[in-house]
């Protein structure tokens, strides 16, 4: 029945491409699409007619629905029927409201996934993230996930335009392969469209975030950016691939600029909480890789705060990293220790090589902890934490590093609001 469903979602997303013309900006990479994505329907969405994919809508099912306009039906075969006559009617009957531009993010898990995608919905913009080793347990080494990314960036079409992240290996590498005119971007002064003189507010005295200020330069031309709402150098990836998308569709900088202003990050990707005993919490619990992890870590380590307080990390398993399990853990607990963490908790039976690693690089074991559960980890922390403790957390979705957030938030009230997972489908799992 899905092979059946997947199969009518793609001839009839197909058509309705070819029937509105959309231009199409499709994007991928092992961490930061969902960040970019946003980033870019916030630019763009300031001067046009856009739709970004709903959710994480990025899959065989996903995809099309994105571009039909509807989220899914579930188990509801009802719900499938009435999508499906909507879905004709867009067909038949012209609707002027539908976007110019479709902003789809375009993820994989096995070999030939980005194939089925491309077949469906052919990109004018590509954009690659960053390449890291999130689902190598189905591709067998990092690069195979490369070349299979870099599909899209090779599919784009020749008038269209390629836009890597320079400072990533295997996605700087994909602008060889690109039919289309390549941008770059990045922190590194070789890229095309950079970020340079980066700065981190951060009001400590009541932990208030006060966002990040930075020069956007393009090829010398450079104006100042602001983004009062966000922190983590992650997120400056994300606007400068938001600033070479705009800059495609003609938008000057100024523009750009004061498009990203108040952008803010999806629930879940280094969101900065207030948390209880006056504290504060970096929730990056949507899902954890190894090069994310330290990311977030170097966002804690760059954090000022009172000599009484605490660096808290509380770290859970990273999953579908195959082979490189063991290694990428214990490199995440090095980097723990690298970025001035005080205390270390690590969830699930993976991360006690996160332990091992930071220990293995002098962390003192009485400053580490293990726990099997979430819920359990929460309890212990919120025992411990003191005023003006800074705490990150992070791990995959199958881990619910979540719960964790919502037993130190400050408003628990507000959970279903400000966290992820929080909807019925979650509550038994």
């Amino acid at each position: 029945m899905r092979k059946i469903l997947e199969l009518k979602l793609k001839i009839i997303a197909k058509l309705v491409l070819k029937k509105y013309k959309p231009e199409i900006v499709g994007i991928t990479g092992s961490v930061g699409k969902s960040s970019a994505k946003e980033a870019i329907y916030k630019v763009l969405s300031s001067s046009m007619n856009v739709r970004t994919s709903i959710k994480n809508y990025n899959n065989e099912v996903g995809l099309p629905l994105s571009i039909l306009g509807f989220e899914t039906a579930g188990k509801s075969l009802s719900g499938w029927l009435k999508i499906f006559i909507k879905s004709l009617k867009l067909l038949l009957v012209k609707d002027k409201d539908y976007p110019k531009v479709l902003i789809l993010e375009m993820g994989i898990d096995r070999p030939g996934d980005m194939d089925y995608l491309l077949s469906i919905a052919p990109v004018n913009v590509g954009v690659a993230t960053a390449v890291s080793y999130s689902h190598v347990e189905h591709f067998g080494s990092i690069d195979n996930i490369k070349k299979e990314k870099q599909k899209l960036i090779q599919a784009v079409n020749p008038q269209g335009l390629s836009i890597v992240n320079h400072d990533n290996e295997y996605t700087k590498a994909m602008k060889e392969k690109s039919r289309a005119r390549v941008m770059t971007f990045g922190l590194s002064e070789e890229a095309n469209l950079k970020a340079q003189d980066i700065v981190y507010n951060y009001t400590k005295d009541d932990y208030e975030l006060a966002g990040i200020h930075f020069k956007l330069d393009n090829n010398g031309s450079i104006v100042p950016v602001t983004m009062d709402n966000v922190m983590a150098e992650t997120v400056l990836y994300a606007a400068l691939a938001a600033a070479a998308v705009g800059i495609y569709f003609k938008m000057n900088l100024v523009e750009i600029a004061q498009a990203l202003k108040d952008f803010s990050l999806p629930k879940g990707r280094m969101n900065f909480l207030p948390g209880v005993k006056h504290s504060f919490i970096i929730d990056d619990t949507y899902n954890a890789a190894p090069k994310s992890a330290i990311a977030g870590l170097e966002t804690l380590g760059k954090i000022k705060i009172d000599e009484r307080a605490s660096r808290w990390a509380i770290l859970g398993d990273m999953l579908e990293i195959g082979h490189y399990t063991e290694e990428g853990h214990r490199l995440v607990g090095e980097n723990a220790v690298k970025n001035k963490v005080d205390y270390l908790i690590a969830v699930g039976e993976r991360a006690r090589d996160i332990v091992r690693g930071a220990v293995d690089s002098g962390m003192d074991k009485d400053k580490a902890f293990h726990f099997d559960r979430a819920e359990e980890a929460g309890k212990f922390l919120e025992d411990r934490m003191q005023a003006g403790d800074v705490i990150l957390v992070k791990g995959s979705q199958g881990v619910r590093m979540e719960k964790v957030v919502k037993e130190i938030m400050a408003e628990p009230q507000r959970a279903e609001e400000l966290l992820v997972r929080q909807g019925k489908e979650w509550k038994d799992k």
